[in-house]
């Protein structure tokens, strides 16, 4: 280690945008992209042209970002307040703050609220690594704990005696997915009540990354709970993952404090006019989630046939899958041959906490991932 890098940082593995590759390089486009939870499909090519054509009319190349985002932020509030089915009015763009894909907004919230021996954060493993990674690239440290192995619910008992508990520093946020990654499942109402029984100088994270595919949402409890977070994003439903758009809904007194955190031009322009142009065209691009979820349960019904994997429900776009207990192999060799043939036939996805991760994608992509598979599993002779 060079001398003047903290030592705790020779611990850490840097994240890997594609686990499911065996190499650096980007991914070729003759695999089955599953590892990732993206949208299978593009922009349509009217919006691609809408978009060029911003480029190349309005965009200044040397001309900062607007460092604002105050239309895509009223633009934002409008689609949260109309997916929600609440007031017009109930939320503005003083709800909103953006980042640079959601992590930023993550690592904001983590130096607002821990940073300098100010608190630790609680997890529920398994779950959306970057809450851990970005916390301990902070020198903030991580609380775990487990959940119920058959539903995946939060062990609430031992979250609890976790707050109870840890001190110096004391747990001052708490991260939850709804639905969660990578096992699908959403919140239940047991975790809601322990969620809403929390005290209010403890922060509450609500990622709502896969909203779109859940429909459930906890944006209308927000103004009784100013201590909570709901995190979003453009990269899954809005097709946008390569533009890096994230977003939250708050409390605007914790909005302000993001604002001042968050780096000054944080979002590239023309970030910025694809968000804008996807909530323009939100009808088009979000009728592609009943062929997502039509497309799930075929993989699903499909996969379930197979009396060696367990299937668990899914209100996202993937499926988590886990092989039924059987005392003569090992569980984890067994799935990392899996994974391994996955990806020697073509097919990537992501091997994670005793289970496997598969995206839904195209419907040509899920009957190849169906076969293979079958002929994967047969070939283990499990």
């Amino acid at each position: 280690m060079l001398p003047f890098i903290r030592p705790d940082l020779a611990q850490f593995t840097a994240y890997k945008p594609h686990p499911s590759s065996d190499t650096a390089a980007s991914v070729p486009t003759q695999f089955d992209r599953l590892d990732t939870n993206e949208s299978p499909y593009d922009l349509p090519p009217q919006l691609k042209e809408k978009l060029a054509w911003t480029y190349q009319q309005e965009i200044e190349t040397n001309r900062y970002p607007d460092g604002g985002h105050e239309a895509l932020k009223s633009a934002i509030a409008e689609y949260v307040n109309e997916s929600a089915g609440v007031s017009s009015s109930l939320f503005n763009a003083a709800n909103i703050s953006v980042g640079n894909g959601s992590d930023e907004l993550i690592r904001s919230l983590l130096i607002a609220t821990c940073l300098g021996g100010g608190g630790s954060i609680l997890v529920a493993n398994p779950t959306f690594s970057m809450y851990g990674i970005l916390a301990q690239t902070l020198g903030i440290p991580v609380v775990g704990v487990g959940r119920n192995e058959s539903n995946f619910e939060i062990d609430l008992k031992a979250a609890q005696s976790a707050i109870e508990q840890t001190q110096n520093p004391a747990i001052r946020v708490v991260f939850v997915v709804h639905p969660n990654s990578p096992t699908a499942n959403s919140l239940t109402t047991a975790e809601l009540l322990w969620l809403k029984s929390l005290p209010e100088d403890i922060l509450v994270v609500i990622d709502e990354a896969y909203f779109e595919f859940s429909q459930t949402s906890l944006v209308s409890e927000l103004p009784q709970h100013p201590n909570w977070v709901i995190l979003r994003t453009f990269s899954k439903a809005f097709r946008l993952a390569s533009l890096r758009i994230g977003y939250c809904i708050a409390h605007p007194e914790a909005i302000a404090i993001l604002e001042k955190i968050r780096l000054p031009y944080n979002l590239p322009s023309f970030s910025i006019a694809a968000a804008l142009i996807a909530l323009q065209n939100r009808t088009l691009l979000l009728e592609s989630i009943g062929q997502i979820l039509t497309e799930r349960a075929k993989l699903i019904e499909a996969l379930s046939q197979q009396p060696e994997l367990q299937i668990t429900p899914s209100a996202a776009n993937f499926i988590y899958l886990r092989l039924k207990p059987n005392s003569s192999h090992s569980q984890d060799a067994t799935l990392k041959s899996l994974h391994h043939k996955l990806r020697t036939l073509g097919t990537l996805v992501r091997h994670i906490s005793g289970g496997l991760r598969i995206t839904v994608g195209t419907s040509e992509e899920n009957a190849r991932t169906i076969n293979r598979v079958q002929a994967s599993l047969a070939n283990l002779k499990l």
